[in-house]
């Protein structure tokens, strides 16, 4: 399994009237998990469109416990429960400063031809990276 967590602190601009974050930014908070988890790993959603490989979303989930609010510091926690292979789901989890749980969620992408808009096979560079967070330990 790979876990990730990304500090982010909520703007003005991320709220309402009341002061909570609005509900639709939720997804662009999975967004930002997502980009800064691939870049942990040492490359770049950037990078693999100009190798030739996008990774549109498929599905999107939310699940809203507790409202992020003007000024918290959250923690996007993403994870990545298996190797991908044409489709990959991470999953989230946003907790503010004081770890109380906020939000729940999934985001399920394929890996996609930029040339064909076919489906494709993760590019290996990412399998390169990716793999060792899923190796079996061995008995001893």
């Amino acid at each position: 399994m790979f876990t990730h967590e990304t500090k982010l602190r909520i703007c003005y601009a991320d709220t309402d009237q009341m002061g909570f974050v609005y509900y639709g930014h939720y997804a662009k908070f999975f967004e930002i998990g997502r980009t800064e988890s691939i870049r942990s790993l040492g490359m770049s959603y950037k990078e693999m469109e100009e190798d030739g490989v996008m990774l549109p979303v498929l599905e999107n989930f939310s699940k809203y416990h507790k409202p992020a609010k003007y000024d918290d510091l959250i923690t996007i926690r993403t994870k990545l429960l298996e190797l991908p292979r044409v489709k990959l789901q991470f999953e989230y989890e946003i907790f503010n400063q004081d770890n109380e749980l906020l939000h729940t969620g999934w985001t399920k992408l394929a890996f996609m031809s930029k040339e064909t808009y076919r489906p494709c096979r993760a590019p290996q560079k990412f399998l390169e990276v990716i793999s060792p967070f899923f190796v079996e330990p061995t008995e001893a």
